[in-house]
């Protein structure tokens, strides 16, 4: 059996397919789709992580490919509807990466509650504003996790392990489990009125894209906190800083964006006095998650064959 990778991998997990598979190795390949597209139809076993576009076009000519392995958990960039009909097997690594989502999430939101981009530009500037800015702590806020499978579900563990209250919004869990109980299940106009901290785990669907917008802000109340880690569509961006500008919200955390990377429009409407955080998609990505999404995989691809 022949498997593709076509973006970053461990190297050791690289080895362990080596021992079972013929590969071969292009983390530079999700950018040149004519290539992809002409040589995709001789392996039996694509890996990607977000990247590579896996659509109709390439699976078009994809006559033996019969498992594409996912190095994350959102499958956006995937057509599984296609894969479905074709008999593609696709396989995320679901809840790898949650740790280290969750630990971005509560370290965005001590960042932000502490006013730290803001302190750290001042200090820079040679402003000293020790008193001049109001800072707070996260212990005893209320974070709105929106999006509660199994990254929110880790977020929510961490939240309640740093001394945050947890509301959850999920429009397909009715219920929470005995062992959930410290959680409450909420709707999202309650999130929106009573949260601190507003942090977003949710697929990018046509139900969720945008689904924070200019109406979404106007309904919050507390002058939260958002961050989002899950697809940058979910959010509408130019509404987020307009918000911010009008003292809607008090800060934010970008790790994804509808465009990446990021758009010059955007990046002019973001300056460093503001208090926010913005990084290149890296919240699932450490190299601890790196090894277990890539273990992961692996493990499934021998399974599959």
């Amino acid at each position: 059996m022949k498997i593709l990778i076509t973006e970053f991998m461990d190297s050791n997990s690289i080895d362990d397919l080596k021992n079972n598979f013929e590969i071969t190795f292009d983390e530079t390949l999700w950018k040149n789709t004519k290539k992809l597209k002409e040589i995709i139809k001789d392996y039996d076993g694509l890996i990607v992580r977000n990247k590579t576009q896996v659509n109709k076009d390439i699976l078009s000519n994809a006559n033996n490919l019969k498992f594409i392995g996912r190095l994350g958990v959102g499958l956006d960039n995937i057509d599984t509807e296609l894969c479905k009909t074709k008999n593609i097997h696709v396989q995320p690594a679901t809840g790898m990466n949650a740790d280290s989502v969750a630990e971005y999430v509560i370290s965005s939101s001590m960042s932000l509650i502490k006013k730290i981009p803001i302190f750290h530009y001042g200090t820079v500037k040679g402003d000293w504003p020790r008193t001049t800015i109001k800072s707070a702590e996260i212990n005893g806020k209320c974070i709105g996790i929106v999006g509660f499978g199994t990254i929110g579900r880790k977020v929510a563990d961490y939240s309640l392990k740093n001394g945050l209250n947890v509301l959850a919004y999920d429009p397909y869990i009715k219920k929470l489990g005995d062992n959930e109980k410290n959680y409450k299940l909420s709707s999202l106009g309650d999130i929106f009125k009573d949260a601190d901290i507003i942090s977003l785990h949710l697929p990018l669907t046509e139900e969720t894209k945008n689904l924070i917008n200019r109406s979404s802000f106007l309904k919050m109340q507390k002058q939260p906190i958002i961050i989002n880690t899950s697809r940058g569509s979910v959010v509408n961006e130019n509404d987020l800083i307009d918000a911010y500008d009008q003292n809607l919200i008090s800060g934010f955390a970008l790790d994804v964006f509808e465009n990446e990377p990021i758009k010059k429009d955007l990046c002019e409407r973001i300056t460093s006095e503001m208090n926010c955080i913005l990084t290149p998609h890296i919240s699932g990505v450490t190299t601890e998650s790196n090894i277990r999404v890539s273990d992961f995989i692996v493990k499934k691809a021998i399974d599959f064959f």
